[in-house]
């Protein structure tokens, strides 16, 4: 699951999207990988990569972020950076996008260059959360993000939690639900995601794919 050089990182807002999307460049820096991560994130002011930047890059990770990330500042530039990285083939990329259509659609400006190198488009779910409880659901953002960004989602995640709360039946009730959209679409899950405390004693047995352990990163307001 870490054999692309480009990384997308896409999932409705509460998804859990951007600690997932960090924690696998994380992991790709970890296995020898000159990584970067990119907050294409223009919608959402909170939970961002930005929040992360200074443990990303103490670890050796390259992170781009637009100007105002973190501000009350609410403009949609992009940092020319970006371009550099579809030159820059010694990179592995992530991308962590906006969690809705139209968080997706700055993605249809750099389809081009996305379409010319080594991709791969991951749709994060998190089936507690009410916009993504139903395989109905799932599939009308999938087609949304995918319609907006002009992209396909090749691979799908279970992010199943409810933080602190989260039980091992959550999150394989949850991986039951994306199986379902899995094979109504033929998108194949990549992974199971997760604090290793709530899912470390799920096995392959009961597992199909990988499994991605978290650090937290991102802090909610009141852990801070």
């Amino acid at each position: 699951m870490f054999d692309k050089r480009i990384n997308i990182f896409t999932g409705h807002f509460g998804s859990g999207k951007t600690e997932v999307a960090i924690n696998f460049a994380l992991k790709l820096s970890t296995l020898g990988n000159k990584t970067a991560i990119v907050d294409f994130d223009i919608v959402n002011p909170f939970f961002r990569t930005k929040d992360a930047a200074l443990e990303l890059e103490k670890r050796g990770i390259l992170v781009i972020a637009p100007r105002y990330a973190n501000t009350n500042v609410d403009v949609p530039a992009l940092p020319p950076e970006i371009n550099s990285l579809f030159e820059k083939k010694e990179y592995r990329v992530v991308f962590d996008v906006g969690g809705d259509d139209v968080g997706a659609r700055v993605l249809s400006r750099y389809r081009e260059d996305i379409l010319g190198d080594d991709v791969e488009m991951f749709f994060v779910v998190n089936t507690r959360r009410p916009m993504t409880d139903t395989v109905e659901k799932i599939e009308e953002m999938i087609w949304d993000i995918e319609n907006s960004s002009r992209l396909k989602i090749t691979k799908l995640v279970n992010n199943t939690n409810i933080l602190g709360e989260t039980t091992m039946e959550n999150v394989l009730r949850g991986r039951q639900l994306i199986d379902e959209v899995s094979e109504k679409l033929g998108i194949p899950v990549a992974f199971t995601s997760g604090f290793k405390d709530n899912i470390g004693s799920i096995v392959e047995g009961n597992n199909k794919g990988g499994i991605l352990y978290l650090d937290k990163l991102i802090k909610l307001p009141w852990d801070l």
